[in-house]
């Protein structure tokens, strides 16, 4: 069987070349007579890939100097505890945006940390828009607000980046990170499991303003505690050194492609034409609210759960894999991050249209 096209919420598709330059690599990276995968983390040459992928990193993003870029293992869901034990102070307490599944699990680890109050919600709408701020309510005892940049679930995503003053801003952005442009410098910390756009599981960056590293009390766990990495440029204990190395090469393809100004505009054309063809169908339709939703994982359905059904199952045949929604929304879901090319959302519309075109 050939490559199909993999619209999963994640780990996702990775580009070919990518595959292809791991593959080529994998016995003997660089002449070097061995993978990486077996090669010692203290060794020149994987620091020289830890190294290049934090560069490439601060350039596509264009990370100010006063940020560290820390490498992390533990998912995205490790720092849902790692950001209230590093920020919330004791009489301190931090603000969530609850706008759906991801938010209610860090809501829940921080409660079990620290004070932690529900700023805004989505909840009475079925999580289908973002919710406005009311920054009114941050006093100087405000630690932190926590945001998550992008609903993989629900399908929703800030269009614009909140403004929250001298308050520190926390993003989950683990499914749109470098998917477009960001101001880096108005978040006091972005947090992204690897899987979606940066790489593959096993590894979560953390970017981090640099006033925010001392926060943590003295009896913190070493390896909870973010000043660990920075100080040991993320090294103090072994990395998942493969997982960093396959961050390399993909922002090594993402910079040959143009950069992040390049792959938004691609988003852009990707996205639309798969909203297109969902809101100009009388079978198919989305319940996200227009202004609100994600270029990167869009859900749609039927009124039916049985040709739901049989849309996921006749759209594998097709090699159009991994579209069953999430248990809690139902319907479908594609997910189409930077790495799904345009022919493959393509490929879905035109099955879109023949499967209206078979059943309605």
């Amino acid at each position: 069987m050939g490559r199909v096209f993999n619209f999963s919420a994640g780990p996702a598709q990775l580009p070919e070349s990518v595959l292809e330059r791991a593959q080529k690599e994998l016995l003997s990276y660089r002449g070097k007579g061995m993978s990486v995968m077996e090669m010692s983390h203290r060794s020149s040459d994987f620091t020289a890939i830890i190294e290049s992928a934090e560069t490439l990193l601060r350039e596509l993003m264009a990370i100010p100097d006063n940020y560290k870029v820390l490498f992390i293992q533990g998912g995205a869901s490790l720092q849902f505890s790692m950001v209230p034990m590093n920020l919330l102070k004791e009489n301190g307490h931090a603000y969530y945006v609850n706008t759906g599944s991801w938010s209610k699990k860090a809501i829940a680890e921080a409660k079990k940390v620290g004070d932690t109050r529900i700023l805004a919600s989505s909840d009475d709408k079925n999580f289908t828009y973002i919710p406005e701020l009311n920054v009114n309510q941050f006093n100087d005892q405000t630690n932190y607000v926590h945001i998550t940049t992008n609903n993989t679930i629900e399908g929703t995503r800030y269009i614009e980046i909140p403004s929250t003053g001298n308050v520190p801003l926390i993003a989950d952005a683990s499914s749109n990170i470098l998917s477009e442009q960001w101001d880096v410098s108005k978040f006091g910390l972005i947090y992204a499991g690897a899987q979606k756009n940066l790489g593959i599981s096993g590894l979560t960056i953390v970017i981090i303003r640099e006033d925010l590293l001392n926060q943590a009390t003295t009896n913190i766990p070493t390896m909870l505690n973010y000043e660990t990495y920075a100080k040991n440029n993320s090294l103090y204990n072994t990395p998942p050194t493969f997982a960093i190395y396959m961050t390399m090469l993909l922002l090594e393809w993402l910079k040959e492609r143009g950069g992040v100004p390049a792959i938004e505009e691609e988003n852009i054309t990707k996205s639309a034409l798969l909203y297109n063809a969902i809101d100009e169908s009388k079978l198919f339709y989305s319940k996200v609210n227009k202004v609100d939703r994600s270029l990167m994982n869009i859900p749609f359905m039927t009124d039916s759960d049985e040709l739901n059904k049989r849309f996921v199952k006749e759209a594998e045949r097709e090699g159009l894999h991994q579209l069953k929604g999430h248990r809690s929304v139902g319907g479908m879901r594609a997910s189409i991050y930077n790495s799904m090319p345009v022919e493959g959302v393509q490929a879905l519309v035109d099955f879109i249209k023949d499967f209206e075109r078979k059943y309605q």
